[in-house]
């Protein structure tokens, strides 16, 4: 295990924070609005193509939320420990500092785009129950998908460069 350092959060860790957080709660707050609209079934799931091929009970729309909360709250509790994640044998003190808060970086954005992954997929099944769409967008889920791995390519490449 490596030295713990005290850096501070970066003004685009913050950024991140408060538009995972936003979307979050609207969200939340957008399925409080519709809770009695919803219809008994809603998507549970759906195929590459877009289409729904599963359903459940209203209240399944609940789990996607509960889970953000899990693991925004525990990917947010390992950013706080840079020091506990794996890094290359380059590593020194020296340049400690540049490995831990890029690492802090990378895990918060990808920390906050899973949470608006969850956002989306929670907006696109209610929408589907409640008719407003026939069919969900899969396209635009692999490309926030995709984006989701962005940091982690970014960061390794950044990584690289760390002498």
């Amino acid at each position: 295990m490596q030295k713990q350092l005290n850096i501070p959060k970066t003004r685009g860790e913050k950024v991140w924070d408060i538009i995972g957080i936003s979307g979050y709660i609207a969200t939340v707050l957008f399925l409080i609005i519709i809770w009695r609209q919803l219809p008994e079934q809603v998507p549970l799931h759906m195929g590459l193509t877009g289409h729904v091929d599963d359903w459940a009970a209203k209240e399944s729309l609940l789990l996607l939320p509960a889970l953000s909360i899990i693991m925004f709250t525990l990917l947010h509790q390992l950013g706080k420990y840079p020091h506990i994640h794996n890094y290359p044998k380059r590593l020194n003190e020296d340049n400690a500092a540049a490995f831990y808060q890029l690492s802090r970086k990378m895990l918060n954005k990808v920390k906050n785009i899973c949470v608006l992954v969850f956002c989306f997929i929670e907006l696109e099944f209610s929408m589907i129950a409640l008719g407003w769409i026939d069919e969900g967008h899969a396209w635009i889920l692999i490309i926030i998908l995709l984006a989701a791995l962005y940091p982690i390519v970014e960061g390794m490449l950044k990584q690289r460069k760390i002498k």
